[in-house]
């Protein structure tokens, strides 16, 4: 993905096979964990004793496999585009900062404290809310460039929002977190969130953009490759994560099999519901379907992996918060994928 204005003519890239079966990955990754986790659960108990300052080492690292390698995308000379297209950029950051973090709290307290009251025990239901205001507040990053490609968005708008969103996110993910998990009456470390902000984006934020400068001389297809190179390890990353979560929720998994779909019924509707707010108001803004459509999709699409990152930081590896964010990477891909081929069938009723 190239930051200049030429770029949006190039040919999209065709989605790669991990990201199209994400969710199969994921699934594969779950039954792994639970399996292990029954087996052998003195292995994961060491692994959850490598810790320090209720940071897990060993997370800590997969997680930054993760991001970092996003964070080398991040362009921020794009943001000399800033104002190109600002009807899709103020859509994006309404929806992002200002509607979808609360509309994501008020589902999870309905669905986890009303509708499924009987189901889930109340200690349970606030950590699952915690978990999905987790993914709420944190906007997508990486799997953008993936939707965006699918509806032949517009790719400097595309890097416009990244970055903007970016840097947005290092000042108010903390502050967002901290008042929706004090409004749903969770204590909140501010310490541990903090540090969360600082190791799992405001770190690998610099140091993707010191070694983008670095890799520039060579031209973007110097990055390309080397973030081509990275990718292998940022999918092994996702999925070892994905297997400790689910080797650490066996037992309890196993008691409730149902609980992964509980769940996921408040993220589906969340992600239908910010992809029709944002699009609707892109249709009647009469914004171009190549600004539209990618300012729909990432204001429904999250940033999976910080979710999972500051859930595991702040309420620890069995926690029903780090659950809750893994179950909103299980249904990530399918529900996108679903919006894609939505705004590809709507094309006609936008402007070109």
């Amino acid at each position: 993905m190239h930051s200049d204005a030429a770029s949006t003519d190039a040919p999209a890239p065709v989605m790669g096979l991990f990201e199209r079966w994400l969710s199969l990955w994921v699934g594969a990754a779950i039954i792994a964990g639970v399996g292990l986790g029954i087996l052998s659960p003195d292995l994961f108990q060491f692994i959850a004793s490598l810790e320090y300052a209720n940071v897990n080492f060993v997370v800590a690292v997969l997680i930054w496999v993760m991001i970092y390698p996003m964070m080398v995308n991040v362009d921020f000379s794009s943001l000399s585009h800033i104002g190109d297209r600002p009807k899709g950029l103020i859509i994006t950051l309404v929806v992002n900062w200002l509607i979808k973090p609360f509309t994501m709290a008020a589902l999870g307290v309905f669905f986890f404290t009303i509708v499924f009251k009987d189901l889930i025990n109340p200690a349970d239901a606030k950590q699952y809310i915690a978990g999905v205001i987790l993914l709420g507040a944190a906007p997508c990053t990486a799997m953008v460039f993936v939707w965006s490609q699918l509806t032949k968005g517009d790719a400097t708008y595309t890097l416009v929002q990244v970055s903007v969103n970016d840097i947005i996110m290092i000042f108010a993910f903390a502050p967002i977190v901290a008042l929706l998990l004090g409004v749903t009456d969770i204590v909140v470390p501010w310490e541990t969130l903090l540090t969360s902000v600082i190791m799992y984006v405001l770190i690998p934020l610099v140091a993707g953009a010191i070694t983008r400068k670095l890799l520039l001389s060579g031209g973007t297809a110097h990055i390309d490759k080397f973030t081509g190179k990275l990718k292998p390890f940022s999918i092994v990353g996702l999925l070892t994560t994905v297997v400790l979560l689910f080797g650490f929720q066996g037992g309890v998994i196993i008691g409730k099999p149902l609980l992964i779909l509980l769940i996921a019924v408040p993220l589906i509707i969340q992600t239908y519901g910010i992809f029709l707010i944002a699009y609707v108001a892109a249709w009647r803004w009469k914004v171009p379907f190549n600004v539209a459509a990618p300012c729909a999709l990432i204001g429904s699409s999250n940033f999976f992996e910080l979710a999972v990152a500051v859930a595991i930081s702040l309420f620890g590896l069995h926690s029903g918060a780090a659950l809750a964010t893994v179950v909103g990477v299980l249904v990530e891909v399918p529900v996108m994928l679903s919006l894609v081929a939505i705004a590809n069938r709507t094309k006609k009723y936008f402007p070109a």
